[in-house]
């Protein structure tokens, strides 16, 4: 059903606490803004990016005791999850809008392209595109540091967590290839990933999001889980490699903006449920290395 927005309506995006999830619906709030829609962003992740989206009003996470009384003054509510970060949002708001059957539809389209498709089919936009406005500061140089391959050995659950020594072994047989692999996890991560540097493997100390994005933006490659680092890489356009349990999975969710690719764990094992257990012990070293060869043969 198509909900047609006017320019005169004040359209309010709740984002989740992902990261991932946060930038992909910047897609829609980059839209709604250029086809003259007042669109105000609120998200905890989006904000501490305020910077990376000058165009758009921004805001922190919104609390369970202010959300009925701040969000009154929008036309339209827009959240992707049906409980996240709210559960019966609609009881809160008369004109919510949830893109639970969005993500969750059968398509071999990405999430972004199904944002920008919903922008068009189901708001009324007249040009859309899957581009969510992030603008690197003036005073950083796009892939300045070439040889430096980010490496995210982490992710939001450990399912989706490749076995940490086969990241420490890629990144050996890396630099022996004339590379820089360098590990960047969050700032409480740092104690449990604090003995890589014992193979001489670089550890940043990145304590904002802001920093993450600035040093992302000035590597050359970056390889990682399914993950909201990865996402972020791929839409400041450094070239992505992203490893996941499941191709239907990898098919929705890999990032979606710059050059990349994904590899995923064997696909003989039978069922779903066993993919998703064993990937990460299918997933051999080897085969990640040559993913990213070929990812740099296609770039050359």
């Amino acid at each position: 059903m198509q909900r047609s927005l006017q320019p005169a309506s004040r359209v309010a995006l709740v984002l989740s606490p992902a990261l991932g999830d946060s930038l992909l619906m910047m897609i829609v709030a980059r839209n709604l803004h250029a086809n003259g829609v007042a669109v105000t962003v609120f998200g905890r992740q989006a904000n501490e990016l305020a910077a990376w989206f000058p165009d758009v009003d921004i805001r922190p996470d919104l609390s369970h005791a202010t959300v009925q009384a701040t969000l009154a003054g929008f036309d339209t509510v827009i959240q992707m999850h049906l409980d996240r970060p709210f559960a019966h949002l609609e009881r809160l708001h008369p004109r919510v809008v949830l893109l639970d059957s969005t993500y969750r539809a059968r398509s071999s389209k990405s999430m972004a392209e199904r944002l920008a498709q919903f922008c068009r089919d189901e708001l009324g936009l007249a040009s859309v595109g899957k581009s969510n406005g992030i603008i690197a500061p003036a005073a950083l140089q796009h892939r300045r540091h070439l040889s430096r391959v980010a490496i995210h050995p982490t992710a939001s659950t450990l399912d989706k967590c490749w076995l940490p020594s086969r990241f420490i072994r890629l990144a050996l047989r890396l630099r022996k290839l004339g590379f820089s692999p360098q590990f960047v996890v969050a700032r409480e991560e740092r104690q449990a990933w604090a003995y890589v540097e014992r193979y001489g493997i670089a550890l940043p100390e990145l304590d904002t999001l802001d920093s993450v994005a600035a040093w992302l933006y000035e590597s050359g490659w970056f390889i990682g889980n399914d993950s909201g680092i990865g996402h972020l890489a791929s839409n400041l356009q450094v070239p992505t490699l992203s490893l996941f349990m499941r191709r239907g999975l990898a098919r929705t969710w890999h990032p979606g903006w710059g050059a990349g690719s994904v590899v995923v764990g064997s696909a003989y094992l039978p069922t779903g449920r066993m993919r998703e257990r064993y990937w990460k012990y299918t997933l051999s070293v080897a085969r990640v290395a040559r993913a990213f060869e070929q990812l740099r043969e296609t770039l050359a």
